[in-house]
């Protein structure tokens, strides 16, 4: 069995086996591109979602650290306070004692007059 081919057939067939690889290499290349397109979009929004998660948790630590902030200026102003109220309600211990001596000392002053008052009274 032998087949005759002329020349415009052999060209029509070379043209047309041409024209299929160049149709399969084309939709190969348009479903690589929508794969690609694909893979960017969803790289893309898990990229946004990335970025939104990092930004809340960025301003849950800000929130935080005001608030941290906000008590440190308290507990400050409590400390200055309580440094203001210190003078006033605290005597040294060595104030207490002169005191105490004095007090004593008057006591026993009064206690001496009224033995001589008591003496010349016998």
């Amino acid at each position: 069995m032998t087949v005759h081919l002329e020349l415009w057939q052999i060209i029509s067939l070379v043209i047309s086996v041409i024209g299929a690889f160049a149709a399969g290499g084309k939709l190969l290349l348009i479903q690589f591109d929508k794969r690609l397109d694909t893979r960017f979009t969803s790289l893309a929004e898990s990229a946004d979602k990335g970025d939104k998660e990092l930004r809340d948790i960025l301003k849950q630590h800000i929130q935080a650290e005001n608030k941290t902030n906000d008590q440190l200026i308290n507990l400050e102003r409590q400390m200055l306070n309580w440094k203001a109220d210190l003078p006033i309600q605290y005597v040294r211990r060595e104030d207490f004692i002169r005191n105490q001596t004095i007090i004593e000392s008057k006591l026993d002053g009064l206690a001496n007059k009224i033995d001589n008052a008591h003496r010349k009274g016998e």
